[in-house]
C-alpha cells in the first residue's frame, strides 16, 4: 500500500472558485470597462453629442466607476450564452448612444430632456441602492431589497429603458429604433435569466415574491 505522502493530491481549483476570488472578480470588471471607455473617450473627442446621448453615457461612466470597487461574488453562472447576454446587454448602450443616426425628432424638446434628465436620476438612484453589488453577468453578491430594489428588482435597467425612448424621439429612424428595440431585448431577456440563477437562493426567492414588478413600480 502506498503511503500517503506518495498518493497523488487532489487540487482544490475549480472555475467557479476561481471566478469568486476578488483578485480575478476585479481584474474581469477593469478589462470589461477598458472598451466602454474608449468608446466615451473617442466620442467625446468628437464633440457631437447631444444631451439625450450624454445620459446614456453619463450612466455607462457610473458603470465603469462602480464596477472597479465592487464586491466579490458568492458564486457567478459559468453559462458562456449568459456572459455574452450580459456583455451584449451592457456595451448596447454606449453603442446605441453613439450609433444612432440624425434621424427626426418626433416630440418636443422639454419631454425629450426631461426623459433623459429622469433616466439618469433613476440611474444614480439606483446605483447607490446597489451599492458595491453591481457586476455584468449573473452572480450573486450582496441581495439589495431597499432603495430602488424596494420597488422594482431591475431599476437600472428600467433607466436604461427611458433613455432609450429618449433617443428614439430626438433621432427617430429605422436604424435608431432597430438600436432601441435590441437595446430594450437584451435587457427583457437579461432579466429573467438573473432571476433563474439567482431565485435558486432562498433569500432571492423570498425578495422576488415580496417585490413582484421587475421594471415599472405596480405595473410591470
Amino acid at each position: 500500500m502506498a503511503s500517503a505522502s506518495l498518493q497523488p493530491r487532489r487540487s482544490s481549483w475549480s472555475l467557479p472558485g476561481f471566478l469568486s476570488d476578488p483578485r480575478v472578480d476585479r481584474t474581469i470588471a477593469i478589462v470589461a470597462s477598458i472598451p466602454m471607455a474608449y468608446l466615451i473617450y473617442w466620442r467625446l473627442r468628437q464633440g457631437t453629442l447631444d444631451i439625450v446621448r450624454i445620459a446614456l453615457i453619463l450612466q455607462s461612466l457610473l458603470l465603469i466607476a462602480t464596477m472597479v470597487a465592487r464586491r466579490p461574488p458568492v458564486r457567478v453562472t459559468l453559462n458562456p450564452w449568459f456572459w455574452l447576454l450580459a456583455f451584449v446587454a451592457t456595451y448596447w448602450i454606449p453603442f446605441s448612444a453613439l450609433a444612432a443616426p440624425a434621424g427626426t425628432t418626433v416630440a418636443p424638446r422639454w419631454l425629450i430632456v426631461s426623459l433623459s434628465v429622469l433616466g439618469l436620476l433613476m440611474a444614480v438612484y439606483a446605483r447607490l441602492s446597489l451599492g458595491r453589488n453591481i457586476g455584468f453577468v449573473p452572480a450573486q453578491r450582496q441581495i439589495v431589497t431597499k432603495g430602488a430594489y424596494g420597488l422594482v428588482r431591475h431599476p437600472i435597467y428600467t433607466a436604461a429603458f427611458v433613455n432609450y425612448v429618449a433617443l428614439l424621439l430626438l433621432r427617430y429612424s429605422l436604424g435608431t429604433a432597430v438600436l432601441v428595440g435590441l437595446g430594450i431585448l437584451w435587457f427583457l431577456v437579461k432579466s429573467v435569466v438573473e432571476e433563474r440563477f439567482l431565485r435558486t437562493d432562498p433569500e432571492y426567492s423570498a425578495y422576488m415574491a415580496r417585490v413582484r414588478r421587475r421594471w415599472i413600480p405596480g405595473v410591470l
